[in-house]
């Protein structure tokens, strides 16, 4: 019995791809409220943000746990070309995005990052565990509109061109960030350069690009309820990012938003 039809018993294309957009959408939602309430996954400048006593409490150079949690996403996408090797262009578009997604985080996390701190083993977990669940569940509901008609309005070559803008928006802010500390220093700084001037967290916004890339080229409820629910963790986590740096740095320029430049 091969792993695709092992996959189609387990979990069988009824109410379940509903519930699972609906529960993807909810979760990341309730995760981006945590964080407004100052409940945050403790990673970056968060990483002893307060929790609760019950929190797993080892923690882990970052990046090391960067490595960690992107790296079976990242496998997931690899292996899907094996899985499912033969179906039609906007399945082989959906399973290269994600793939190229993961793969440009671990590409980063060795070449580009300058990590200074660790992340916490409970937030590592949870991060992994979400990426993994993410980048199995996109390719694998992608499987059911196999051989069904394509949608009235063809959007995937859409989605590829706002994947790739995303992508490379993202990526140019992550460099950008990577060139504000020397060697050898742990001492955060105001970011500066590209839409840093407008926004504090502008690798976010283009994160968001990327994923509505994958919903346009997927053209499932599932891939739509992965941006949505992203799109509001990250508008939630970029809104206290904005509010530590505030508390932070007295020159912080007050009109610089968090997420959408003149905006919020």
């Amino acid at each position: 019995m091969t792993i695709p039809m092992v996959l189609d018993i387990l979990f069988p294309p009824t109410l379940l791809l509903t519930g699972a957009s609906v529960l993807t959408l909810l979760s990341l939602a309730i995760l981006g409220v945590l964080e407004i309430r100052g409940i945050n996954m403790k990673y970056s400048k968060f990483v002893n943000a307060a929790s609760s006593s019950s929190s797993i409490s080892f923690k882990v150079p970052s990046r090391v746990g960067m490595l960690l949690l992107y790296t079976p996403a990242f496998l997931v996408g690899v292996a899907s070309f094996w899985l499912y090797p033969a179906h039609d262009s906007r399945f082989i578009f959906l399973k290269s995005a994600v793939t190229i997604h993961f793969f440009k985080r671990l590409f980063e996390v060795i070449f580009i990052h300058k990590y200074s701190g660790e992340m916490s083993l409970d937030t590592l977990i949870i991060i992994l565990v979400s990426y993994f669940f993410v980048s199995l569940s996109l390719i694998y509901t992608q499987t059911f509109n196999q051989g069904l008609s394509e949608p009235s309005i063809d959007l995937k070559y859409l989605g590829i061109v706002l994947f790739l803008i995303g992508i490379s928006g993202n990526f140019y802010h992550h460099y950008l960030l990577s060139k504000l500390r020397t060697k050898g220093e742990k001492e955060y700084k105001i970011p500066k350069g590209g839409l840093f001037e407008l926004v504090i967290c502008p690798h976010y916004l283009f994160e968001i690009l990327e994923f509505l890339g994958i919903s346009l080229i997927s053209q499932t409820l599932y891939s739509f309820s992965v941006t949505l629910g992203s799109a509001l963790y990250l508008m939630c986590r970029s809104y206290v990012t904005r509010k530590w740096y505030v508390s932070k740095f007295e020159d912080f320029p007050k009109e610089v938003k968090a997420f959408i430049p003149f905006v919020f």
